[in-house]
């Protein structure tokens, strides 16, 4: 008799992985506190559009969805800033036909819902997980409208209920459990720019755009109807915060002043301001992720962080992947499985979760940096001439499978030698001469880099990742 699994959350994360239980022949339920996506229309303003990166995709992959969900992605090749003027520059992520994509939460989470369905997951809604009882592998449900209780015994309970996981809640009474909840000083708010008069693309299509304004910020991501789903990122209090939004006029002030060309592509946007909430953004940290071989968390429920590398959900994902090679690993044995994953996968929690509030700063301020955006021209041009011995730190989170923890590591190891470079030689001169390829043929024929700089000096498995 197969093993019965219980997965309270039916977002994205829990959707994933009921797909590759119950492929695997698990009996696979999943309990959920909202009602059926699929069947009730929910309105938009209540999520941040998702970057889909190398990382998710290989989990797509693995399940056999990830073409289903190209279908309906859209490529972004880059950044674009916008600045008070108006004007733009353009920031590539990656080289050749690197892209990250824009794909609409909704309709991703309808896709992997459907899959899971298909092989055999019992998605069960309106259900509300009330308590787990750790020890023995129970999980009781209320359902919303009858109010009626339903104990539900399995072999595993995975917490994959997000930010504000009631699984974790239950397992925070443990000893010894660490947690830490952290909200950043900004919330967020989702507004739109529509399509044009002519029903097209209003900003360039393919592109991330960002309005990075120090403390506040706004982003556009594309959307297959031709329209942009944007968010507006700035304190929640204080001078020029959300609480000094107190009327219309101070609102559409505020943007003409600060996202002007933003603003003007914007006709809905005091609609929008009134009816789209304003939410927090929050880190969630802890330890362990699982209790025995009975519970165990994962995704947002054990390492929420804030959205602004791209990765809450590729992180998710790759949780997923990384759990179902465990299985493999240890031949479906809960008590090795576990806790092997909570020992691999916390210290890369962790590490997105610092480069997240890294690239929040890198977004909202540093992209107008003149120093800032010499070294990102150098780096570009070294991934160009030697994309087989260098990776940038965007380029190894975003890009490639190396661990988050390493990645990072590598990442500080990378500033600092940009650093050096920057202060020790003209670099922008090199570029208005013609000489930077030459400098950069010499960095790396003399080997001056740092070992993690250049892939050449890494353990193989480390630099493929």
């Amino acid at each position: 008799m197969a093993e019965r699994i219980t997965i309270a959350g039916a977002g994205l994360v829990g959707s994933l992985l009921a797909g590759y239980l119950a492929k695997r022949g698990y009996e696979v339920a999943v309990y959920e506190k909202r009602p059926d996506r699929r069947k009730h229309f929910q309105d938009a303003g209540r999520s941040i559009n998702l970057a889909c990166s190398t990382r998710g995709w290989r989990a797509l992959d693995g399940i056999g969805v990830g073409d289903a969900v190209r279908r309906e992605a859209i490529p972004m090749r880059g950044r674009i800033l916008h600045d008070l003027e108006g004007q733009t520059s353009f920031q590539p992520y990656g080289t050749g036909d690197q892209a990250i994509y824009s794909v609409s939460r909704g309709g991703l989470n309808e896709i992997l819902m459907d899959h899971a369905e298909s092989l055999g997951a019992k998605f069960h809604f309106d259900m509300a997980c009330e308590d787990v009882d750790l020890k023995n592998g129970k999980a009781t449900f209320v359902n919303y409208h009858s109010k009626e209780r339903h104990e539900v015994e399995s072999r595993v309970i995975f917490g994959a209920d997000g930010a504000f996981s009631k699984v974790r809640a239950v397992m925070q009474r443990m000893p010894h459990f660490d947690y830490s909840q952290d909200y950043i000083e900004s919330d967020y708010k989702e507004l739109t720019i529509p399509a044009d008069h002519n029903g097209k693309y209003a900003l360039e299509k393919e592109a991330l755009h960002i309005w990075p304004r120090g403390k506040y910020m706004l982003i556009a991501l594309p959307n297959p109807d031709k329209s942009f789903t944007c968010t507006l990122f700035m304190p929640y209090q204080g001078k020029e915060s959300f609480e000094d939004f107190t009327d219309d006029e101070t609102t559409l002030e505020f943007f003409k002043r600060v996202f002007p060309d933003a603003t003007e592509k914007m006709p809905t946007l005091i609609q929008d301001f009134h009816e789209n909430p304003q939410a927090p953004l929050v880190i969630i940290r802890s330890y362990p992720w699982h209790f025995n071989d009975r519970v165990c968390l994962i995704g947002d429920a054990c390492h929420a962080i804030v959205p602004f590398y791209g990765q809450g959900m590729n992180s998710g994902f790759e949780d997923v992947f990384v759990l179902d090679g465990m299985i493999d690993k240890y031949e479906g044995d809960w008590s090795k499985i576990l806790p092997a994953f909570t020992a691999e996968r916390k210290p890369d929690g962790d590490a997105i979760a610092d480069l997240a509030l890294y690239n929040y700063r890198v977004m909202a301020d540093s992209v107008n940096d003149e120093g800032f955006m010499l070294r990102k021209r150098l780096e570009h041009r070294i991934m160009e001439l030697y994309p087989d011995r260098y990776r940038s730190l965007y380029s190894m989170v975003t890009f490639s499978h190396i661990r988050y923890s390493e990645a990072q590591k590598r990442g500080f190891e990378q500033d600092a030698f940009f650093e050096r470079l920057i202060q020790e030689y003209d670099v922008e001169s090199m570029f208005e001469d013609g000489s930077v390829d030459e400098f950069i043929h010499g960095l790396f024929e003399r080997s001056e880099m740092p070992e993690g700089f250049d892939l050449k000096r890494v353990p193989a498995e480390e630099a493929e990742g």
